[in-house]
């Protein structure tokens, strides 16, 4: 399968393309700003791929909040230039736009898990970017036909992440106090609960969908359990066998919260008998060593 990868230098991107590959498949990921329309539709028109994954966006959603119009731009008005570029081809490929399960918002416990029949509701501006990437997928495939599938992944972690996703920073924090004896551990909010799946199972399930999915159809990636902060940081501590004190930050609490995210995966389930196979421990201490090497790399 010839298969071109947006986002492919970011951290999801990193382990998709590697897990393309170890099936054989030949990956094209030129870097290209999906802001620029022509330079998309040249990209992908010399590509010619099987499979277009759509990875390419600012996700943080904290970040959203000072920069409500680039968030828009990138993440809605780039999806809209990939599947443009993509239904322009004589043979259009197999699109997967990675979404978001913060479309979902704020959702009451008699709510969960979510499905994708659940409304959406985003409170922040990345989520509302995310929903209009959606709806754009969809319109490409109500309108168009051109065979899209939405993957709405929720919170995946891994080796590799950037410090300012909680898990990984976290990880981080612990990592230098061990090198350089620190005593506090920063967090922001400390309740709110996530749906934690290893980045390594996600980019399986964004593999399987573009083989086995429906076009057209949304998708939960998730692991079906959530976990909150505070556990969070206990487990990472408990792993590393340190003892740090748990500081709120008030600099790192968001504007509006989501307080819990849990999601049912039983349609990605039957659509192709994935399930995750890597248990949040495992992928904690995954982080922890990377995060112990990649400071032991650099001075004190």
């Amino acid at each position: 399968m010839r298969a071109f990868v947006t986002g492919a230098s970011g951290f999801v991107g990193r382990w998709l393309r590697d897990h393309l590959e170890s099936f054989g498949d030949t990956v094209v990921a030129p870097e290209v700003d999906v802001t620029d329309g022509p330079a998309v539709r040249a990209a992908i028109a010399d590509a010619v791929p099987d499979a277009l994954y759509h990875l390419a966006a600012l996700t943080h959603v904290g970040d959203s909040w000072a920069a409500p119009e680039d968030t828009l731009l990138v993440n809605a008005v780039g999806t809209l230039h990939v599947l443009e570029a993509a239904r322009a081809l004589p043979k259009p490929p197999r699109v997967l736009l990675v979404c978001s399960a913060e479309v979902y918002g704020s959702v009451q416990p008699h709510q969960l898990p979510l499905t994708e029949d659940a409304p959406l509701r985003p409170v922040s501006p990345y989520a509302a970017s995310k929903v209009a990437a959606e709806f754009l997928g969809l319109q490409a495939w109500l309108a168009h036909g051109l065979p899209v599938l939405r993957a709405r992944a929720f919170n995946h972690v891994g080796p590799g992440q950037s410090p300012r996703f909680v898990v990984s920073s976290l990880a981080r924090q612990i990592a230098a106090a061990e090198r350089d004896g620190g005593s506090e551990l920063l967090v922001g909010n400390l309740s709110p609960r996530r749906d934690f799946t290893d980045v390594r199972d996600v980019v399986r399930a964004y593999r399987m969908l573009v083989v086995d999915g429906v076009a057209g159809e949304v998708y939960n990636v998730c692991s079906g359990r959530d976990v909150a902060v505070d556990e969070l940081a206990s487990r990472l501590l408990a792993l590393a066998g340190c003892e740090l004190k748990v500081t709120v930050d008030p600099g790192l609490v968001r504007p509006v919260e989501v307080p819990v995210l849990r999601g049912d995966p039983s349609r990605l389930q039957a659509a192709t008998a994935w399930s995750p196979q890597i248990d949040l421990d495992v992928t904690l201490d995954a982080v922890l060593a990377y995060w112990r090497t990649e400071l032991a790399r650099s001075p004190a």
